[in-house]
């Protein structure tokens, strides 16, 4: 019996050792017990900041990524309005297939110089205030501002749009209307043939006449107030000297005046 309580007591100071033993191995290599934690959630990602003074990239999520440090307010994220359907389906209507022969017409259009269909509404005629020293039926043709006054009396004159002549073929002076006629034909003096020697000899009186629908001859000479079958150049430098206007306006012009109406060209 005695024996036996001798063995078991040597066991038990042998474990006690051996644990006094492992406790100093342990203490040498970590002074710190390992600790197994449970997993924790991921911490939340650093919020970036969105200054609300800033406003030269035009805040929002522009600004936020690439503003600078945060000064102020939490950046939200903008929320967008749904935009109603209006009946479509979320799709447009399409437009109906163009008509070959308006797919021509445009085309055609296209190809002409847009400027030859365009008028300065300042062209068109108009009743205009006159405070000049001319009478009453005198015509006053303004050059270098492309003006036909047709002076009416009581402050007033109507006022129209015209051609004049290029740098080099402007004139100035007081004439009389020696002659008017309609439709008129076109013989080119002997002195336009030498500049141009591809012109034509005579051409009859229509609507491709150069000189448009009226004529009104200026005294003796080679000048007249005349239509034109190119309304395009009212408003510019572009004939030889005559004055030139829109068939309409010329057609109105001619039935106010008569064969011996003053004209004063400045």
């Amino acid at each position: 019996m005695s024996g036996k309580i001798i063995v078991a007591l040597f066991a038990s100071v042998s474990c006690l050792c051996f644990a006094s033993e492992a406790a100093a191995i342990d203490a040498s290599s970590s002074t710190e017990p390992t600790v197994i934690y449970a997993r924790q959630p991921a911490p939340p990602a650093p919020v970036r900041m969105a200054s609300a003074e800033r406003s030269n990239m035009g805040g929002g999520f522009i600004e936020f990524l690439f503003g600078d440090a945060p000064q102020g307010g939490r950046y939200q994220q903008p929320v967008y309005q749904q935009q109603p359907d209006y009946g479509y389906g979320g799709r447009r209507a399409l437009l109906p297939p163009m008509d070959p022969q308006q797919s021509m017409r445009r085309e055609e259009e296209e190809a002409v110089d847009p400027a030859q269909h365009r008028l300065d509404p300042k062209y068109e005629k108009q009743v205009v205030e006159y405070h000049g020293k001319e009478s009453p039926g005198t015509i006053v043709i303004d050059t270098p501002n492309k003006f036909l006054f047709l002076v009416q009396g009581d402050g007033k004159a109507l006022r129209y749009g015209v051609g004049v002549g290029r740098p080099g073929f402007t004139w100035s002076g007081v004439k009389t209307i020696s002659a008017k006629k309609e439709w008129p034909a076109w013989t080119p003096p002997p002195e336009m043939l030498a500049r141009r020697p591809d012109l034509p000899r005579h051409m009859e009186g229509g609507p491709q006449n150069p000189l448009g629908a009226r004529a009104m001859y200026l005294g003796s000479s080679l000048y007249r107030i005349h239509g034109s079958n190119e309304p395009w150049t009212i408003g510019t430098n572009v004939s030889s000297g005559c004055i030139r206007m829109r068939n309409e306006d010329v057609i109105d012009l001619y039935g106010r005046v008569g064969v011996g109406a003053k004209v004063v060209v400045i």
